[in-house]
């Protein structure tokens, strides 16, 4: 089991900068993918940005060149730093570890409110 706790929500103006990290308990495997979902309202859940455990980085289209995931796997932690953001950034966000391939399990975060002002 893993369990999931983010922090570093918060309002923020537009163009301004968060960072969310989330902290892993429980045991996290080298092959386990972390990563960051977000939820607007009225949408489905979206992947944000993912990483492996050794660095390599998958970015949703719109955060590309903005958003910067990273991961400590001492510690257990994966940050998302938030640099420009915009007021369709605004969602809930979810840290996220993925485990297995063909039949994966999915370990989710209580989610951090992220909001945007124009």
């Amino acid at each position: 089991q893993v369990q999931l706790g983010e922090s570093g929500g918060g309002l923020v103006q537009a163009g301004g900068s968060l960072r969310l990290s989330c902290a892993a308990s429980g045991s996290i495997f080298g092959t386990d993918v972390m990563g960051w979902y977000r939820q607007a309202p009225g949408k489905q859940r979206e992947l944000v940005a993912s990483i492996t455990s050794g660095g390599r980085t998958n970015y949703e289209d719109s955060v590309k060149g903005r958003f910067t995931i990273s991961r400590d796997n001492a510690k257990a932690m994966v940050y998302l730093q938030m640099n420009g953001l915009k007021p369709e950034d605004t969602a809930v966000y979810y840290c996220n570890v993925r485990r297995g391939t063909l039949r994966p399990e999915d370990y989710w975060g209580q989610g951090t409110q992220v909001t945007v002002s124009s």
